[in-house]
């Protein structure tokens, strides 16, 4: 995932994030506003975890919004 696509799908993302429970705040996602190396920093902050495994974990997310934005444009999913 790259820059572009994390800012054009933020506001998918960031309801994706809060459904899972994840450890950052409405604050922590407004000043994140899409940016990839903020959600990143951010994500490795909050869970102790090494930059190569948040960016892993943020990789899965967007996956999951981007299936979910398919299922819902195409009916035979």
């Amino acid at each position: 995932m790259n820059s572009d696509q994390l800012k054009g799908k933020w506001k998918q993302l960031k309801g994706s994030l809060r459904s899972v429970g994840v450890k950052l705040t409405d604050d922590d996602l407004d000043v994140i506003d899409g940016q990839s190396d903020q959600l990143i920093g951010k994500i490795q902050e909050r869970y102790g975890i090494a930059r190569q495994e948040a960016q892993k974990q943020v990789d899965e997310w967007n996956s999951n919004v981007a299936r979910a934005s398919e299922a819902e444009r195409d009916p035979r999913c």
